[in-house]
């Protein structure tokens, strides 16, 4: 690793010593799992429920985000999704203010707002490559990026511009190599922008423009892009690629996110990134107190 560990706020990742787990606060009304908080009345006082719940049950990173990324999902605007996400967002820092939040979002100017308001990290599914802008953003307020890999078809044309037609498709020369070769290309943008490599996490973008196959392979090949030097997040909860395994739609996946988290801790995942938070904590501790070196109280 290139560092062994990542200080941010009051929080030590210490990587290698336990897995950390981070809890989907989804303030969309269109959630491809069903669990989008503006479908259940008042945004803000179910976010700081769930998210209560999700701190009790071990979450140690609370990820809010504005807009749905599920397959054939709208974009928003950057407005609109500063109206859902801020006041949570500041809600939730004044709530639990010693909780780590990361902002699940590709626009520059929302991710700058949510900084502001107490989020602590930037989760970035298009890896800087929607906005340019957004490396900036990370490297002035020293906030740890998460960088995606992601072929998905956007459905934005100023992101399709943006991306360039390379990264469309779903089809792939070698799987694994062109997923690191692309996550290195994140990794460029951020360090040329002035981002520390130590505040530099890596997703291998499980879902984005990757077919069922490509799915399971990468997640059975994780340690290849762990191998890279960055920390990594997962992120397989309730995605198609369990459904069509084991054909059973989102709200009966949690066995197999289960299995998918603790292949994906064995082969070395950093953070795992669920909407089951109770249930996968758990998965990762017994998972952490198998494989890993020092032992878990």
């Amino acid at each position: 690793m290139k560092s062994a560990s990542l200080q941010v706020g009051n929080f030590t990742f210490e990587w290698n010593s336990r897995t950390y787990v981070m809890g989907i606060l989804n303030v969309t009304p269109d959630s491809f799992s069903g669990d989008g908080l503006m479908a259940y009345g008042n945004r803000i006082e179910q976010a700081v429920r769930q998210a209560e719940h999700f701190l009790k049950y071990g979450a140690d990173i609370l990820d809010v985000g504005g807009e749905s990324t599920r397959p054939g999902s709208q974009p928003v605007s950057a407005e609109e999704e500063l109206e859902r996400v801020i006041p949570v967002i500041q809600a939730l820092a004044g709530e639990f203010p010693d909780a780590l939040i990361s902002i699940d979002t590709y626009k520059a100017k929302v991710a700058e707002e949510a900084l502001r308001a107490g989020a602590h990290i930037i989760n970035d599914v298009w890896g800087l490559r929607a906005d340019p802008a957004l490396a900036n953003v990370a490297a002035v307020h020293q906030a740890p990026v998460i960088l995606m890999h992601n072929r998905s078809n956007p459905a934005s044309v100023e992101v399709r511009e943006q991306l360039g037609n390379a990264y469309l498709g779903a089809e792939y020369e070698d799987l694994i190599e062109d997923v690191k070769r692309e996550l290195l290309v994140s990794v460029e943008l951020a360090k040329q922008a002035g981002v520390e490599e130590r505040r530099i996490i890596l997703d291998p973008g499980i879902g984005f423009g990757k077919t069922r196959e490509h799915n399971l392979e990468l997640i059975n090949r994780l340690g290849e892009i762990r191998a890279l030097g960055y920390p990594i997040l997962l992120g397989p909860s309730r995605k198609s690629f369990i459904g069509f395994t084991l054909d059973l739609p989102p709200d009966q996946r949690l066995e197999g996110t289960a299995a998918a988290i603790a292949v994906g801790i064995v082969r070395g995942a950093d953070i795992v990134r669920v909407h089951d938070v109770k249930e996968m904590a758990r998965v990762a501790k017994m998972t952490d107190a198998i494989v890993r070196s020092s032992s878990h109280a």
